[in-house]
Order: structure tokens, then C-alpha cells, then sequence
């Protein structure tokens, strides 16, 4: 065992709860290092790479978590670490040479827990799909393999989680992603045919920054500005097509959320071949006046909504009505979702 140095988190506090103040003492009779696995600032001393790492039946069996590799040794907090036999099993499963910190059971039991929800999102993701990345070079378009984006090794699940994410959504024919930070968890919701859905695990706070940065590096956005509004795109193929993906990040109290527009052009264009009003769904009378108001030569029409309501469908329908050899229609669009022969469409840069 190594002795614990002077450390003022040994001694109790007035709020401590009577569990905690039961650990400081253990750790001040034995010399161990005491270390809150819940800190409430929400700088957690633990890697959470090592949970992934480390089988979690070993860890329940033996109740401990690990906290960090360091000159070739495993830091690990444990709520009992004067086991001697127990510490010595466990040096010999995992083949290196331990440093036991005091904890409390009630902490272990929560990141246990929390490590084996995000543990068994992590494994589906292994098994799951591989995406590859796009990217429009002067010679044309280059197909990236994703793993060469990583120089992080503890980037490696967080890299296999986005992919699958990303690949569930495309299978659910969702129209967004949207990555939610909360103060305990991040979500990850599908928006499918204007509703949001809940399909993937909740994934631990631990792992948010990381799978953020993940999404950054794709967008070609700045990983370092965490304070700002941040737009960006990427394309991936899929199923031998391109896939376009919009990128918004957007600063919260509890970290930087995303949310990830899916523009699957070749579906959209397949779905848009005889796309008319009629199919829209108006109301009759309502079909009657929007054709009227479209067939003027000079005026607005306003289509507003929330998202996944039918703006882009009634506009592309009204395009597809109102198109003809005689006049010169222009678009401006943001993006051009679906390409009209005879209309000359205008990207936003």
C-alpha cells in the first residue's frame, strides 16, 4: 500500500455525509489516499477509458473502480482496501501493480452502474457500422477513413459510437440527431417524422466532451472553442451514396450540445420525382388559394413551420407546379435539397 500524503480532502467536513466521513477515517488509520468519485464541480478523477478496458463483472465482483494508469501502475478506489488477499487477485487478473484509494461503496455502486450502461452502448457500437467520410478536394472527392482522424487512443469507442449513431439514425430514416447534455447523462434522440425519440442508451457525462470533439474533427469545426455558436458540415458515404450532414453546436449550462441535419439527397430526390400539391395534404379550399397566390407574378408567400412539418415538400411541390419553358424561375436555398430541371438553383456559401 502507499502511503497517503497530507491532504486536506482527509478530513471531514461539517456537510460531509456520515458515509464519507466514514471513508476519510479509514484512509487517514491506513495511510490511503481518499478520492470522491462524485465530485460536485463535476471534475471526476476517474478515466473513464479504463471502464471500457476492464471487464465489468470484475469490477462489480470486486467492487472497485479504476482511476487512472501512472508509471505503470493502476490507481483503483476501493470502499474496503484493507483486503490484502483480494488486492492481491486482483494485481494478478489484471497484471499490474495496484494503488488503492479510499472511496465510499455508495459512489462505486453509482459509476458501476453508470460505467455498465455506457460500457454495453460502446460494445454495440463495436459491432456496428463503419461510415467512411467525404471530403470535395480540387482533384474531386476523397474518401476518408475515419480512424486516421483519431490521435487519441481513448477516442477509439467514441469513434465507433458516432458511426453507429449516425448509421441507426440513416436506418430510421430520422431527418435530425440531436446529442442533449444534461447534469448527470447525455442523450442521444432521433427526430422522426417531426417527434423527437429517445433510441440510444443514455451515455455518461464522462464522455460528452469526447464524443462532441468527435463530431467537431468530422464538421472541420475548432475543438478548443467551447464558449460559441459553432455551424459546420460533413458528407459520409452510405450505401454507395453521399449523405450530407449540417452541424450546429450550441453552448449549455451542462456542456455543448449538437444537433446533426441528415440530408439524404438521393432519397429526397426519389421521394420529390412526381411530387405535386395534391399530395401535400391541403385542405381544398386552402389548395385553391395557395394556387393562386403562386401563380402571381410578383408578391410573397411565407411557408413556416417546425421542423419536419412539410416546408421543403410544399415549396418543391409548388416549384414542380409552377415550372414551364416560358419563365425564368431562381432559387436561393440553404442547402439546395433536391435538384429542378429547368429552375436555376442558387446554394447559400
Amino acid at each position: 500500500m502507499t502511503p497517503a500524503s497530507d491532504d486536506s480532502t482527509l478530513l471531514p467536513e461539517a456537510n460531509d455525509p456520515p458515509e464519507m466521513r466514514q471513508a476519510k477515517a479509514l484512509a487517514r488509520r491506513y495511510r490511503l489516499p481518499f478520492v470522491n468519485l462524485l465530485p460536485q464541480d463535476g471534475d471526476s478523477p476517474i478515466d473513464y477509458s479504463l471502464l471500457s478496458e476492464i471487464p465489468v463483472d470484475l469490477m462489480v465482483r470486486n467492487q472497485f473502480v479504476p482511476l487512472r494508469r501512472e508509471n505503470g501502475k493502476l490507481h483503483i478506489a476501493m470502499a474496503d482496501p484493507t483486503d490484502l488477499d483480494r488486492l492481491d487477485d486482483l494485481a494478478g487478473a489484471l497484471r499490474m501493480r495496484l494503488v488503492p484509494h479510499v472511496a465510499t461503496a455508495g459512489a462505486i455502486d453509482v459509476v458501476l452502474r453508470k460505467g455498465d450502461a455506457t460500457q454495453r452502448v460502446l460494445q454495440e457500437a463495436a459491432s456496428g457500422f463503419r461510415i467512411s467520410l467525404v471530403r470535395e478536394t480540387e482533384q474531386g472527392e476523397e474518401v476518408l477513413d475515419l480512424d486516421r482522424l483519431a490521435t487519441d487512443s481513448e477516442m477509439s469507442p467514441i469513434i465507433k459510437l458516432v458511426d453507429t449513431i449516425i448509421y441507426n439514425a440513416m436506418e430510421s430514416r430520422a431527418s435530425d440527431i440531436h446529442i442533449e447534455t444534461r447534469d448527470t447523462e447525455v442523450q442521444v434522440k432521433y427526430r422522426i417524422d417531426g417527434a423527437l425519440y429517445q433510441k440510444v442508451d443514455p451515455i455518461d457525462l464522462a464522455y460528452h466532451q469526447t464524443l462532441i470533439s468527435r463530431i467537431k474533427v468530422m464538421s472541420e469545426l475548432d475543438i478548443a472553442e467551447r464558449r460559441v455558436p459553432q455551424d459546420g458540415r460533413f458528407r459520409v458515404r452510405y450505401k454507395g451514396r453521399n449523405v450530407d450532414f449540417r452541424v450546429s453546436i450550441m453552448p449549455t449550462v451542462h456542456g455543448e450540445d449538437a444537433v446533426i441535419r441528415i440530408l439524404d439527397k438521393e432519397q429526397i430526390n426519389e421521394a420529390f420525382k412526381n411530387l405535386d400539391l395534391n399530395v401535400v395534404g391541403f385542405d381544398p379550399d386552402d389548395l385553391r388559394k395557395f394556387r393562386r397566390y403562386i401563380a402571381e407574378p410578383y408578391g410573397m408567400v411565407l411557408v413556416t413551420g417546425p421542423t419536419g412539418s412539410g416546408k421543403t415538400t410544399s415549396l418543391y411541390a409548388a416549384l414542380n407546379e409552377i415550372r414551364n419553358e416560358e419563365d425564368k424561375i431562381i432559387t436561393i436555398e440553404d442547402p439546395v435539397e433536391y435538384q429542378l430541371h429547368g429552375i436555376t438553383q442558387i446554394p447559400v456559401n
